[in-house]
This record gives C-alpha cells, structure tokens and sequence, in this order.
C-alpha cells in the first residue's frame, strides 16, 4: 500500500533546491541556485509538516549542482557549483557551515585542481569526504580534523563526471562509470584503490548525456541502481572487499500512457522507514539535452523485486533531475523541486524491528545544557538512505537524539555530534555519539529515542533537570563542607600528631606550630583540586557562572587553598587529578534561464 502525500502548513518563500538533515533534527536548505540559506524547525510536537522557516547565514559563493556532505562534528561541507550565481562556473571552491555559530568558513580546495563543479563525493566513516575530479581520473580527500587535502589513487575510468557514489557496509563506495559504462568499479578506503567491478547487465547511463540516476543501499546489504534508460540493477558485495562482487538485472519502470521510455536522468531516490525505495522517472528521448516533464513516482520493493507507480504530489510538473528528497526523523520524505511548494510524503507500513537503533548506555539523568554521551548499535543506520547522484549528496547515516516529554508530549531534538562512526549497517558494533541537551527543554520525566534515517529505537526513560547551576552550586557546598572540617582539624591537631600523620605519609612537612603554619592532608588536597575540576567543567557545560575556587586557591599551588601558605622549599607533595574527558546543453526552460541546466558528454 502507498503512502500519502500533504504540503507543509508554512511553505518557504523562496525556491527550495537541496536539502541538508542537520544534527538539531533542522532541516537546512539553499534557496535553489543563490547563496541564501534557510532552516525548518519541526513546532513543539514534532511536526516538520506544521514546522516554520527561518533565515540562516549567507554562504560565500551562490553554488548550483554541488557536493555536499554533513560531517562527524555535525558541521556542513559544501564544495563546487556546475554554476555560480547563474552563471557556468565549475566552481573552484569549498566551505564549510557550523550550525553552532551559524558561520561559514571559507576551506582550501585540492592542490592542482581548476574546477570542482557538480563533483561526485561521499562521506568516510572515519569522517573524511572524497571528491572526484570532473576533467579527468583525479580524486581528492578532504580531512576536517586537519582541514587538508591528499591525493588519492586516480580511478579506472576517463573521469567521474556524473557518476553516483555510494557507501557500504565492508567500508568500500561503489559507482557505476558515467564515462566508460556499463562498466563498474569501487573504491576500497582500507586499502586506498579502486578495483573495477563487472558491468551492468543493462546499461544504465544515457549516452548522449552520461547521466545515471540513483543508487541506494538496501537493509538487507544489497544496492539498487536506477538508469537514465528504463533500466535498474542490483549489486550484491562479495565476501571480500577487495574481491569485484556481482549485478543482476533489477526491474524496469512501468510505463504510464503515452510514454514510451522512463528513465532517472539525474534524480533523487530515498530508502523509506518500511524498506521500500521512493524514485522517480521521467520520459527520455536519448538527446543529451533533453530533460522531459512530468515526473512520475514510484516505489521499489525489494522483497518482490517490482517497481510500482504511486500517487504523484501536485509540483510533479517539472523534470526529475530538479527533484531532492530529504529523510525526516519522523520517517517522512520532504520533496522539493526548485519551487516555494514542498510536498510531504508519508509512507506506510512501519519498519523491520531488526532495522531500529538500539541504546545500550546513556545516563538517564540529564541537565539542560548539559553534553552527554550515548552508546549502542545501529546509531547510522542501515544505510545513507538519501541519494541523487553527483548534483545533490545528501545523506542521513548519522543518529538524530530526541525527547519527548511524558507530561506534556512536546518533542525537543538534543544537537549529536563526534560520532564514533559514519559507516553504514555496522551490526552488532557499539558505536556512540555525543549530545546535547537544549536549554529549552521541558524538565521532568522524558522518553529518549536515537532515530537514523528515519527508524527510531525503542524509548528509554530519562529525567531531565534544571540547569548546571544547580550542581555547581551543590559541588560548592560540599567544598566549603570539607574546607571547614580541614579548618577544625587543624585547631585540634598538635605539631607532633601532624607530624606523625606525615611521616606515615612519606611526605615533607611545613614549620613547626610556633611559626603558624601546619602540614596538610595531600588526599584531602586531592579532593579538593577533583572537585574544582568539577566545578569547573559544570560551569562550562551549562555557561553558569564563574569558577568559585580561583586558579590561585587550587591545590597544585600548594595548601593555600585550605591553609596558610607553604614556603616554595617546602611544597606539599600531591597526586595529579584525574582528567575529565570530557559539453554541455541547457535542460529547456526548467528551472527558469537564470538556472540553466548542462550536463558533461
């Protein structure tokens, strides 16, 4: 049974183009073809469909067709431009958005390279993304631990040009040649080079323009290509990394009246909650620069192998290549084509239970503001989930943290970042990510799920409380507690005893009581200097207020900061602190000539 289609109830007032999932649960978007960006926010019950827009930071350049990527700090890569303001361009450029500073910092590009443009690109699961060169077999690594460039091996074919990239569980990514089809080859990041693969049985780039539509992992390990020629194909890893793996032939598109050959000529594809692939087609002619309207729905079934047509939304008017599909925690599929209408599709079914996240550690006690850390399996997902091909990279596979308060039902979304792992169906593997509270959280009990690619887990039971003035207060307490039983026990010690206390101790002594100064306790220090780590840590997380033990009072300087001063030839010896760890043609009139549409042959 199909799903439904609905608009939003706020829809953007500018044209929406690619669509990026941010950490937050917010959904960032380019008003299509310009350096303007813009943000939904789900509204206070969880809602995307009733969610509101508002304006994000202006990136440097106004790229159209660009690699993009969001990374392991939850930060956005963005690099290249088939165009720039409207204009061709092949754009020569690479930045990067931080969605905590609402920034955008201009990034260095690949030593040697003149053009970046619609660049094909994936994500690592360490964290690194891949480009490949337009103009020849180049491909390049971006590091954003190091904010550099490396060479990598050269591919096995002319160039990527047009080509899909797509990641898999054994951590290798698989493309199928735009220039040299039918051929395949992946590249294997452990051992850094590409191995070529087998042919397509069909082949699923259009000649004339090299395009090829999108290629999704399935939950039960398996790829699903969709062609520019009506035809599909299904890649199957093989035991080995390194070994080259099979394809067989998937389904063609069923054809709607008067339509004598669909294809995805550039086209967005999306791995739904209930396993199903949401594609779509449109008609093609073989002529490079022809990009046909309408756009016809469809949804892959991998258990019966068939392609059935849906419901098409009502912005279905336009050529597939200018569709971008955006994957929602909520299991909703966003569609946007260029224009102020975002269409909502909501599909049926529910997923494998096989398929859910699952937490195996995370505190159950939280604070507004406050960082966390949650461990489990399946964080990812099975899957990048979102695909297009070179134009529009837009993958999922990272854990989106929500709670849902048991009083009220509002739905607050904890920003995730550092995670151990972007990779794709990693099993039975612990892996974790990091979390952070929002300050406008509800307090009380709460229901926290990870969600990847739109499949929540099982809901664990936390509480959240105020905010981390209250344990920094509460540490306070507890020093001034000891500071004044250290006090006490200094009026009542004589000279002797302390010295006997010392001298079981192994440790150097201060004057005699005549010259009013005494030996300290150096576990009692050690309390001490832990506990204003603490604090200090406390005040960080939650922004309260300022240290309450000084630099100058802390242990490491000596007893000053339980008793009078020890002269520096007599230090007080003390343990260290545990460290908290903290050529090409325009595509007809849609979009309008100010987007003009070209693809490499």
């Amino acid at each position: 049974m199909p799903g439904t289609w609905s608009p939003l109830a706020h829809q953007p007032s500018f044209g929406a183009g690619t669509m990026l999932l941010l950490t937050d649960g917010t959904v960032m978007c380019q008003n299509s073809g310009t350096n303007h960006w813009w943000k939904l926010t789900p509204d206070i019950n969880g809602s995307y469909v009733n969610g509101t827009w508002s304006t994000l930071a202006d990136g440097p350049n106004a790229p159209l067709y660009f690699a993009s990527a969001v990374l392991r700090d939850g930060r956005v890569f963005v690099a290249g431009g088939e165009y720039n303001n409207g204009a061709t361009a092949e754009l020569l450029a690479a930045e990067i958005y931080n969605p905590v500073t609402n920034t955008w910092t201009v990034l260095p590009t690949p030593p040697g390279w003149t053009a970046i443009g619609d660049a094909s690109s994936c994500a690592f699961p360490d964290g690194r993304v891949m480009l490949g060169y337009i103009f020849d077999s180049r491909c390049a690594i971006y590091d954003p631990l190091t904010n550099a460039w490396t060479a990598a091996p050269n591919k096995n074919n002319a160039s990527s040009s047009e080509e899909t990239w797509t990641l898999l569980p054994d951590e290798t990514i698989l493309t199928v040649n735009c220039p040299g089809h039918p051929g395949t080859q992946k590249y294997v990041i452990g051992a850094n080079q590409w191995v070529n693969c087998p042919n397509t049985p069909f082949d699923l780039v259009e000649t004339a323009s090299i395009e090829i539509g999108p290629a999704v992992l399935l939950p039960d390990g398996r790829l699903f290509a969709v062609g520019a020629t009506n035809h599909t194909a299904l890649y199957t890893m093989p035991p080995n990394a390194n070994q080259p793996g099979t394809w067989v032939n998937g389904p063609t598109f069923p054809l709607p009246a008067g339509v004598a050959v669909l294809g995805a000529k550039d086209a967005p594809g999306c791995l739904l909650p209930n396993g199903l692939v949401l594609c779509v087609a449109g008609p093609v002619d073989g002529v490079s620069g022809h990009y046909l309207s309408p756009t016809y729905f469809f949804e892959f079934n991998p258990s019966t192998n068939t392609l059935a047509a849906i419901t098409n939304p009502p912005t279905n008017g336009g050529p597939p290549y200018v569709g971008r599909f955006m994957l929602l925690p909520t299991g909703e599929v966003l569609f946007a084509n260029g224009s102020a209408n975002i269409q909502v599709y909501t599909p049926a079914g529910v997923p494998d239970p096989m398929w859910k996240p699952n937490i195996t550690s995370v505190p159950t006690s939280l604070v507004r503001g406050g960082t966390y850390t949650l461990y489990g399996r399946q964080l990812n997902g099975l899957s990048q989930a979102v695909a297009y091909g070179d134009d529009a990279t837009m993958a999922t596979n990272y854990p989106i943290i929500r709670l849902r308060n048991v009083a009220s039902g509002h739905v607050f979304y904890c920003r995730t970042f550092s995670h151990s792992t972007l990779g794709v169906n990693t099993g039975t593997v612990i892996h974790h990510t990091q979390f952070l509270v929002p300050a406008g959280a509800e307090l009380g009990a709460a229901d926290l799920t990870v969600v990847a690619n739109g499949i929540a887990s099982d809901p664990l039971r936390v509480t959240v409380s105020s905010s981390k003035k209250t344990e920094v207060k509460e540490i306070k307490v507890e020093v001034k507690e000891i500071k004044d039983t250290a006090k006490e026990l200094k009026e009542k010690d004589t000279a002797k005893e302390l010295k006997e206390k010392d001298a079981a101790k192994e440790i150097e002594f201060g004057p005699s009581p005549a010259a009013g100064t005494w030996g300290v306790d150096p576990d009692l220090l050690a309390v001490i200097r832990i506990l204003a780590e603490r604090a200090d840590q406390a005040v960080e997380a939650g922004k309260a207020q300022q240290p309450f033990i000084q630099e100058e009072e802390r242990p490491e300087v000596g007893g000053a900061a339980i008793g009078p001063t020890y002269p520096a030839s007599n230090p007080v010896k003390t343990q260290p602190g545990a460290q908290p760890q903290g050529g090409e043609e325009s595509r007809g009139q849609y979009p309008p000539p100010s987007n003009p549409r070209k693809s490499r042959s």
